[in-house]
């Protein structure tokens, strides 16, 4: 297959059956021999093997090819641009080949791999703590230490987080990765070792660390290698892991002592360094710190034609360019960035969801999972099990999630999410103020069971969103710096909130606090209903686009003409939805 140097549709390809036989890309004379409204309607198309083809050979077809496809592919006023910019959803419209998906895959693995090493510490506390609240226990500890070491964790995670934004965007997301997994391996050891409360605190300080250094590059890289159609799944697949992290450990530490848990703790840490030692750089990163060579290797690998890794690393650099241009040839500064509508619109969304997430009670039940099972269900239940079944369950909706995100607009599964939360919350709360004070009957046990795990699966939804939105909706030239200082301030917020947890349940009763729950999960739906935009099977150069619009909602925004397609990925405008 011959390259000519034009990036433009009509002059990419020669003729040549090279990319027909591997399925890598076809060229725009190759149409769909059937229904050509579907061309039509959606542009520019991959085709499977699977597709009748043929190719125009003379001349005078190629031409008339060439017409059909700038007439159909003709951009409309997009939807996701203001007045001064005319891009348009299919500005890069990345297809990758089996072998493609098969290495981001493969990438997402070795994250998968990681992010269940730090599920482990975050849901370590519900372990460790009913086993040393013993009074045979050489550590014993009493309430107020217990608080401590619960939610020293989110305390020292910040740290990481605000550390992790410079070094992913000095030295890269892969290094940064690598160096993150040092402290999470040394943390489990200190755990594993601890002789005293201070070695304990310590232990998970260190690793609290290490979790706050990864989870921003962690996201960052899946949101850059991944094409559009898989991004949400990719992004929300962590989560997945990051779940299992927890079941693993609950079930750990419903057969072992805490520091045989701990020594299990350093297992993953491992696994996960080995596998993302022989992982690629994100293109992204690479094609803006002027290494075009191997964000083009890189970009070749993730794709698996090296035609789509060329245009798109063109436009990754364009992109770029385009940047420098309007600052005189010089990368925007930071701090200048923050000010424009285009970054203050995003940063709003995800920090007000950040909060609202946290009172909602999603990271509050995985830290004082025991403790809340046994107010709900009082002493007929093993809390541990029970501890695990929720850990089961939120790994089963946390899966259920990321099929959703490849199947479902991001907005309604998010609402249904927060609704869902929300009403079973209140249930929750009902339930425990009817049944205040009564005899406890047969059923109590069973109707407390069943509304925990029901609001579980709802809020998991919840768990999700904060990686998708910050790999998504921060645009490129600021990503990876916010990136880190967002974390930052979710994890300062949930130390707060689970530092004061114990004395908020002793106040308002673990019946007040699902009333809060289900509040802060309506609040939630109502924030990303009105604000959110849908970015299912869109680019993030789409993405940036749409934040230059004026408005706020999203019922506000500029729309594509009836009848007319953008041509994006899906094949309909937004506008359509």
């Amino acid at each position: 297959m011959k390259i000519t140097e034009s990036y433009s549709p009509e002059d990419r390809w020669t003729e040549d059956t090279t990319c027909l036989e591997t399925e890598l890309c076809l060229p725009d004379g190759i149409i769909r021999t059937g229904n050509q409204q579907d061309s039509k309607e959606t542009g520019p198309m991959v085709l499977s093997q699977h597709d009748k083809i043929k190719v125009k050979e003379s001349s005078n077809e190629k031409e008339s090819a060439k017409q059909t496809n700038e007439q159909s592919t003709k951009p409309s006023e997009p939807y996701y641009s203001d007045s001064k910019q005319k891009h348009t959803l299919a500005e890069v419209v990345t297809v990758s080949t089996t072998k493609g998906v098969f290495h981001q895959l493969l990438l997402t693995s070795a994250v998968l791999l990681l992010a269940a090493a730090c599920g482990m510490p975050i849901g370590y506390s519900a372990v460790l703590l009913p086993q040393l609240y013993d009074t045979n226990e050489s550590l014993a500890i009493d309430i107020e230490m217990g608080s401590w070491i619960a939610s020293v964790h989110s305390l020292a995670t910040p740290i990481g987080s605000f550390a992790s934004g410079p070094i992913m965007d000095r030295w890269g997301r892969r290094p940064a990765l690598l160096l993150a997994i040092v402290p999470l391996f040394t943390g489990w050891v200190l755990l594993a070792t601890a002789s005293s409360h201070f070695v304990l605190l310590l232990g998970r300080v260190v690793a609290g660390i290490s979790v706050g250094l990864i989870a921003a590059p962690a996201q960052i890289l899946l949101a850059e290698i991944a094409e559009p159609r898989l991004r949400g799944s990719l992004i929300g697949a962590p989560f997945v892991s990051y779940s299992l992290g927890i079941l693993l450990v609950y079930a750990l530490g419903s057969e072992f002592h805490w520091r045989e848990v701990a020594w299990g703790g350093t297992v993953l840490p491992l696994l996960s360094f080995i596998a993302l030692f022989f992982a690629p750089e994100s293109p992204v990163w690479l094609a803006r710190n002027d290494q075009p060579d191997r964000a083009s290797a890189a970009l070749t690998w993730l794709r698996g034609c090296p035609i789509q890794a060329k245009q798109e690393l063109h436009k990754l650099t364009e992109r770029f360019e385009e940047e420098q241009q309007q600052n005189n040839g010089r990368p925007s500064p930071f701090w200048k960035s923050l000010g424009e509508m285009a970054i203050i619109k995003p940063l709003i969304i995800i920090n007000a969801f950040h909060v609202l997430q946290i009172l909602s009670g999603t990271y509050l039940v995985v830290f004082y999972a025991v403790d809340i099972i046994s107010d709900l269900g009082g002493s007929d239940i093993n809390s541990i099990q029970a501890a695990v079944l929720t850990a089961i369950v939120r790994l089963a909706f946390t899966f259920l999630y990321c099929f959703l995100l490849l199947m479902m607009p991001r907005r309604l599964m998010v609402t249904l999410s927060g609704l869902g939360s929300g009403l079973s919350c209140v249930a929750i709360a009902a339930f425990m103020y009817l049944r205040a004070g009564e005899p406890k009957a047969p059923y109590d046990t069973y109707v407390a069971a069943v509304l925990i795990l029901i609001y579980i699966g709802a809020n998991t939804g919840f768990m999700t969103m904060p990686g998708i939105m910050i790999g998504e909706l921060l645009p490129a030239k600021i990503r990876g710096q916010i990136a880190g200082y967002l974390f930052t301030i979710f994890n300062l917020l949930l130390f707060g909130v689970a530092k004061g947890f114990p004395y908020a349940k002793a106040a308002l009763k673990t019946q007040g606090l699902f009333l809060v729950f289900g509040f802060a999960s309506f609040g939630a739906s109502l924030l990303l209903f009105f604000l959110l935009p849908e970015t299912k099977g869109r680019t993030l150069h789409d993405i940036e686009d749409y934040f230059q619009q004026r408005n706020w909602l999203w019922m506000n925004r500029k729309r594509a003409p009836k009848g007319q397609s953008s041509g994006g990925e899906e094949g309909r405008p937004l506008s359509n939805e």
